[in-house]
């Protein structure tokens, strides 16, 4: 008996002016008995050494590239798997992958595989082409399936001098659609945790991502932060819902990524749901963003119902800069019951991206004096909502909302953003610094905007 697994997204959206509504029904699954067990067709358990990574990483590749319609690819529970890197399938229809037990990837950079041509490193997991495919735990009493990319030795500021950006991001998606991702543990990437780029339809629930330098450790300090560029979610693409899942990291909790025309699955980021979230690290944020010839988009995106404590950075909304005349837009953006506390620096950054390449605005801003921020004009802002926000004691001024002159950020409403016990550092009595931008504030939103106009409910 084969086993199949269908599984169908049924999308209702409710557009007026922004995504309300964003559901995703599971109707059915049918299953039969083929189930492939990793341990028992040969996988290794319990044994670190390289040749076992090699083996590994060479039988799970020769297994994807078998799949067919219908079949469960199963790591057993109770076992962990070392693996090197570059494990890779492409055109899996159908297909459920169940991480029952754990799959921890070497961190020895020296053997790590790469491209011949740029040497570029090969990604710990790459997909491309799925539809219909389910990443899942079946373990009981809440416990999740791990996939461990053992980043600490790829982490730090010496590496980073080192390597730069060329470290492996620990599982990647291109070009595919209806995708479950459930009930996994993703944790120390070396890089990006999960991208999921040009993609449709995607579910993500009950699952973490976990990246610390010191395990179990509440805070962000300069240590911690070496951990950075673990970005939790990233995705681009068109009709995604990200729910009811735990972000530890030092980087971008979820990024929506642009999409363009040249895109395949859609010209526009769009139709996204993020929410009942718990997150830590540089914010839920849209971005960076920078225009393109072929217009580059992000558009009816929500955040509600998230938590974010002890976090670096909170509510986060990007541009960069970009060749002159090309365009790209953010419209139509609410975060909706927020609550931010005890942000270590920016609660609000509405704005241009903070980085350190030519033009960024830079990471030393405003704090050393005469370092540039630059606030890119290609981009048009309109139509972003932040309703019903809490900051609690943020340690910093509440936040920055920077638009271009030349092109302000349009209809800009703060509703009921609240913050308590402010700090004062560096705007003192003005808490935001606020230019660019057509903005209202109404409801208790305290304190507003300076810029913004004060409207009466």
């Amino acid at each position: 008996m084969l086993m199949m697994f269908i599984l169908h997204f049924g999308l209702v959206f409710s557009l007026i002016g922004h995504l309300s509504t964003f559901v995703i029904n599971h109707d059915y699954f049918i299953h039969n008995n083929r189930i492939i067990n990793f341990e028992t067709i040969g996988g290794i358990a319990g044994n670190s050494s390289l040749d076992v990574c090699w083996a590994n990483a060479h039988l799970l590749n020769q297994t994807f590239a078998s799949l067919q319609s219908g079949d469960t690819l199963l790591i057993p529970s109770d076992r962990t798997f070392w693996l090197m890197g570059g494990i890779y399938a492409r055109g899996l229809v159908n297909v459920t992958f169940q991480i029952d037990g754990m799959l921890k990837f070497s961190d020895n950079q020296t053997v790590w595989p790469r491209d011949p041509q740029t040497h570029q490193v090969y990604e710990c997991f790459f997909f491309e082409q799925l539809n219909y495919v389910k990443f899942t735990s079946s373990l009981p009493g809440g416990k999740k399936g791990v996939i461990d990319g053992s980043g600490a030795n790829w982490w730090g500021l010496i590496e980073y001098l080192l390597i730069g950006e060329n470290r492996p991001r620990l599982l990647s998606i291109y070009n595919s659609t209806n995708l479950l991702v459930e009930n996994i543990l993703l944790k120390n990437s070396p890089y990006w945790t999960f991208l999921a780029n040009d993609i449709a339809n995607l579910e993500i629930r009950y699952t973490d991502v976990d990246a610390r330098v010191h395990p179990d450790v509440q805070y962000h300090d300069h240590n911690e932060m070496q951990a950075f560029n673990t970005d939790g979610f990233d995705v681009a693409g068109a009709n995604v819902w990200i729910h009811d899942c735990n972000i530890w990291n030092d980087d971008d909790c979820i990024a929506v990524k642009e999409q363009s025309s040249s895109s395949f699955r859609s010209s526009c980021s769009e139709n996204m749901l993020f929410e009942r979230i718990n997150a830590s690290g540089v914010g839920l944020t849209i971005g960076s963003i920078g225009p393109s010839a072929t217009h580059t988009c992000v558009r009816n995106i929500t955040f509600r119902d998230c938590t974010m404590y002890n976090t670096f950075k909170g509510i986060y909304l990007k541009s960069r800069p970009g060749q002159p005349g090309h365009t790209g837009e953010i419209t139509n953006v609410t975060y909706e019951n927020i609550l931010i506390n005890n942000a270590s620096q920016w609660s609000i950054w509405i704005g241009p991206q903070q980085a350190g390449y030519k033009d960024a605005c830079s990471l030393l801003w405003p704090f050393v004096p005469k370092t540039p921020c630059p606030i890119p004009i290609g981009i048009t802002w309109n139509n972003i909502i932040l309703r019903n926000v809490t900051l609690n004691g943020p340690q910093l001024s509440p936040g920055v909302i920077l638009g271009n002159s030349s092109n302000p950020m349009l209809n800009i409403l703060f509703d009921n953003v609240f913050v308590n016990k402010p700090g004062l550092r560096p705007w003192g009595d003005q808490y935001y610094a606020c230019e660019g931008v057509e903005g209202i504030a109404q409801g208790n939103t305290q304190p507003p905007p300076p810029c913004f106009k004060i409207k009466s409910l």
